[in-house]
């Protein structure tokens, strides 16, 4: 099977290297959407803010659900594309594509019939409550923007072409970033939005990605089937992606309830803390992203030299990303310890959303180096077929972890005794995540195939 870049072969940092700048391009799009928002919603006033912070782990976890989907179709698409089996191909990519609007209905009704609860138990009261749903209502009326475009540039990829869907993503951050003042501030003849207006400007900008997706996969690609799928035909393709994909949902999934309790116990101490963590999480991105792209490249670079049985260069890429992640975490503490103040003015000019944001900044990159290495380790469970070793890492940090340290954070020195509990239970996640992926790459020198049991017996997790 012809592969588009040999990773068996080579020097190990730079076959990532360059892997990792390519994704980069797709990452600075999505950090530019979160970015451009919280500037121009910033200036609307701190509530206004504060409204759009407490919807982030909600948007997050559609995206994720989104992510999830992308990633089954991919591996199930990617595979067909290597055996040269283009009806497969158009088949599997149609019935994606079925599947993400049969997942875009149940969003959309749970969103709607939710809202009121979903946001009131994340510590939404009053003016603040109002806005959220005013924003969110328009923008689950968007969830197919946001779904297809991911099933369908997951496809693309899966064909070989990593740039296309990056430059799409690209112009539609700028079509974004070019309507969110005219629909915020009512600027000419556009009308004043304010929050609405933030959503919409989303909507349309993710329309774009939609469209051009389809158009790519149809006339560029010839990836989509016009054939009317039979019922058992598609069970099997469903199942195929759900498979990989369930796993990659709940491995994306399990942060975003981590963070929306941690945004419910923050709320306790009023709209400017919530402001100020939802503008350090946006800011975040932009130190995350470089890790998110090494991470994503250990996926194709973990799977290709399994395949080749080369366990000693998996080990050699675990090395050499983990070295790069410390570097870039470094990098970025310091930073985030010496701008963190200014970068925080930008979005806002309320002294304790300033504040509190540069709090965050200040002590949480600290971790931002093992992170990385735990995004890493993630990664390349997927690609070793060991997923479920991921989600049962993400669920124990969560539960055991993650949670008493906020809550214990919280009871004896109160937001900043959060802001260090999250710290210190991402390093504690690494630590499990490095020692059971360590584990795991013992069992493969011993049996190379130890990739075949998936999921993984209870035995074996514990």
């Amino acid at each position: 099977m012809a592969v588009r870049r040999d990773l068996t072969q080579g020097s190990v940092g730079k076959n990532i290297t360059n892997q990792s700048l390519g994704m980069m391009v797709g990452m600075l799009s999505m950090v530019g959407y979160n970015l451009v928002d919280t500037f121009f919603v910033g200036k609307l006033g701190t509530s206004q803010l504060a409204a759009m912070s407490f919807t982030f782990p909600v948007s997050m976890a559609a995206n994720s659900i989104a992510l999830g989907l992308g990633v089954g179709g991919a591996a199930v698409i990617s595979r067909a594309v290597g055996s040269k089996n283009h009806d497969e191909v158009k088949r599997l990519t149609t019935n994606s594509l079925y599947l993400g609007l049969i997942v875009v209905a149940v969003i959309m009704v749970t969103g709607f019939t939710t809202m009121d609860l979903v946001f009131t138990s994340l510590g939404a009261r009053g003016e603040i409550l109002v806005m959220i749903k005013e924003y969110m209502t328009v923008w689950y009326w968007g969830m197919p923007f946001v779904v297809i475009p991911m099933i369908g540039s997951n496809a693309i990829r899966a064909a070989g072409n990593t740039l296309l869907p990056s430059m799409v993503m690209m112009g539609s951050m700028i079509m974004n970033a070019v309507l969110d003042p005219l629909l915020i501030f009512g600027i000419g003849f556009f009308p004043r939005m304010e929050l609405e207006g933030a959503a919409l400007a989303t909507v349309i900008a993710r329309m774009t990605t939609f469209i051009a997706s389809l158009y790519l996969l149809n006339y560029k690609f010839h990836m989509l089937s016009i054939v009317k799928p039979e019922i058992a035909e598609l069970y099997d393709s469903w199942k195929r992606v759900l498979y990989i994909g369930f796993p990659a949902i709940l491995n994306q999934f399990i942060p975003q309830i981590s963070m929306g309790v941690a945004t419910r116990i923050i709320s306790d101490y009023g709209k400017e803390a919530v402001a100020g963590f939802g503008v350090a999480t946006r800011i975040e991105m932009i130190a995350i992203g470089p890790l998110i792209s090494f991470a994503n490249t250990m996926i194709a670079y973990t799977g290709q030299n399994l395949g080749a049985k080369r366990i000693d260069r998996i080990e050699d890429g675990i090395k050499f990303v983990n070295k790069a992640s410390l570097i870039i975490g470094a990098v970025m503490f310091a930073a985030f310890a010496i701008f963190g103040k200014y970068t925080s003015m930008i979005f806002n000019d309320d002294p304790t959303v300033i504040n509190i944001s540069y709090l965050y900044l200040a002590v949480v990159s600290v971790s931002y180096g093992v992170m990385g290495i735990s995004m890493s380790a993630s990664a390349t469970f997927s690609a070793l077929h060991k997923p479920y070793s991921s989600i049962m890492i993400n669920i124990i940090r969560m539960i055991v972890i993650f949670i008493p340290l906020l809550l214990i954070g919280n009871y004896t020195f109160q937001l900043p005794g959060i802001i260090v509990g999250i710290t210190i239970s991402i390093f504690l996640g690494t630590i499990i995540s490095v020692l059971w992926l360590r584990k795991t790459i013992a069992q493969f020198k011993i049996h190379p195939d130890y990739s075949n049991q998936e999921p993984v017996p209870v035995e074996e997790i514990a």
